[in-house]
């Protein structure tokens, strides 16, 4: 039980900026065998999110709400898939070769492709959430089963992409590197249940089995992106893994809000 707590705690270090107990001592090898937690951190930052729209919501409006709760999420992780979306976007917009694209993921600074992507991004997160909330009637169960699953499922979708595909950096400097190493079936299976359970949820509270097939809408969009970064770098790196996130959550508002017509 000290092991889980000790990988969980390593996920919440690694991907939030939320404080840790002091005892906990970070050990590189604990972040590949953390993936198992990545979705379960979903969980987290979906909570925050919605009972940061809980509190604004009632002394505000729907649209400034959504904003709070989607700023409240990326003070939670420090931006971090946010960040690799905006690397993604320069790296594949500028780049032509696999080298280049590396390069401009590596570089810190923000170009246009990366400014492009997360203005559209965010845009649409806002505009979908606005959708949902709307056609859930602003449900307070409802609100924060829509974001937890949302933020549970689309971290779910990186955890395949590094049990399945390479790492496509060489060098030993990436922070991302450990997390890539020897992801098990097993850790696999326990993201998985973490990363499917608020879904059922979500089932259960909305009286339909329709939002499952947001599993076969990101699985597909997974893929294709895999099979992308495969083509171009031979691989994955952690920027490419914040993409996914990124597409799978706004995907995964997308198919929630096609469902609804036949709720």
């Amino acid at each position: 039980m000290k092991h889980q707590a000790a990988l969980f705690f390593a996920a919440l270090q690694f991907y939030t900026r939320i404080p840790i107990p002091g005892w906990v001592v970070f050990k590189p090898d604990h972040l590949s065998p953390a993936t198992r937690f990545l979705p379960f951190i979903g969980w987290i930052v979906g909570a925050i999110s919605a009972a940061v729209w809980l509190v604004v919501f009632p002394l505000t409006s729907i649209p400034i709400a959504i904003i709070f709760s989607v700023i409240a999420s990326i003070l939670t992780t420090g931006a971090l898939h946010e960040d690799g979306f905006a690397d993604t976007c320069d790296g594949f917009g500028g780049g032509w070769t696999r080298e280049k694209i590396l390069i401009i993921m590596k570089d810190s600074r923000l170009g246009t492709y990366g400014a492009v992507g997360l203005v559209c991004i965010l845009a649409l997160k806002f505009a979908l959430l606005q959708l949902l909330i709307n056609l859930f009637g602003s449900q307070i169960s409802h609100v924060f089963g829509l974001w937890i699953a949302a933020h549970a499922i689309s971290r779910l979708m990186p955890a395949f992409i590094i049990y399945s595909q390479p790492y496509a950096r060489d060098t030993d400097d990436s922070k991302s590197k450990p997390v890539a190493q020897n992801v098990t079936a097993a850790t696999l299976a326990i993201a998985a249940v973490f990363g499917i359970m608020p879904l059922l949820f979500l089932c259960v509270m909305v009286s339909s089995a329709l939002p499952l097939l947001s599993i076969l809408f990101l699985g597909i969009i997974t893929w294709a992106m895999s099979r992308y970064f495969v083509k171009w770098i031979g691989g994955y790196t952690g920027d490419c893994l914040g993409a996914v996130q990124q597409v799978c959550e706004v995907a995964f508002y997308i198919c929630l809000a096609a469902s609804w017509k036949f709720i």
